[in-house]
């Protein structure tokens, strides 16, 4: 795709909405739709690099409560012609169909290419790439099994989705503190992957979402690491405008 005449591709992740109760996460939805109201006029594009909610789950004629100021947000987006990209992250993994049939949202599971004005992007929400991490990779493949999926589907919602957010506190806590630094080059899970796609393809920017740690940094080959960072603490998002891509904070 090349990109109109002052028009932008944007990237967002992590916000985790849900969390750690309704009164915060309404504030951020609230900011969040603001910012969305403000990029409309110059954005060609936009991504959602997961972790959107901090839970959820499609039941065949359900969906969770809540969020309906962003979700009509994003449909009128749609409408109005702006594509928006949605990547599923390690809390909102049991996405199914509902954004694709209701929003006109695409929905990612895994990393993908995109192209745009000539240059190469790598986009995942980053949850199980790289080395290290073994007991999540075991537990995403149990989680993304759709006779798991199902058995889940069977418990009522009020019981299903209070575990379910239980755990997700549980998760959060449990990598708090990881989420605080950026490790290093040679100690990042991100970087080591993004070095090893570069020796089968070459890519401009990898954009990746999972670690809150916003922050660009350079890779072998002109090619760049682009963390998003997330917008419980940081509130920060990235910007392609055809030619380069930088990290911005929104204060609004």
């Amino acid at each position: 795709m090349q990109l109109p005449a002052g028009k932008k591709v944007f990237f967002l992740s992590d916000f985790h909405l849900g969390a750690p109760n309704a009164a915060a996460s309404r504030q951020r939805e609230n900011k969040l739709i603001r910012f969305l109201n403000e990029i409309e006029h110059e954005a060609a594009v936009i991504f959602i690099v997961g972790d959107l909610f901090d839970f959820w789950y499609e039941y065949k004629y359900v969906v969770p409560k809540g969020y309906v100021r962003l979700l009509g947000k994003l449909a009128d987006l749609t409408d109005k012609g702006i594509a928006i990209h949605f990547f599923v992250g390690n809390h909102d993994m049991w996405m199914k169909t509902y954004f694709q049939e209701e929003l006109n949202i695409p929905v990612y599971f895994g990393p993908k290419w995109f192209e745009f004005s000539g240059k190469q992007l790598y986009i995942a929400h980053g949850d199980g790439l790289g080395p290290g991490d073994h007991g999540y990779k075991f537990l995403k493949k149990i989680f993304r099994n759709p006779l798991c999926q199902w058995a889940f589907g069977m418990l009522p919602p009020v019981i299903g989705m209070g575990l379910a957010n239980f755990f997700s506190r549980k998760s959060r806590e449990a990598v708090a503190d990881h989420e605080k630094e950026f490790w290093g080059p040679d100690k990042e899970w991100l970087m080591i992957h993004s070095r090893e796609v570069l020796q089968q393809q070459h890519a401009d920017y990898f954009v990746y979402g999972h670690r809150h740690v916003p922050g660009i940094h350079a890779l072998p080959n002109n090619s760049w690491y682009v963390n998003l960072g997330d917008w419980i603490i940081h509130f920060t998002y990235a910007v392609f405008d055809g030619s380069s891509m930088k990290l911005h904070k929104y204060e609004g």
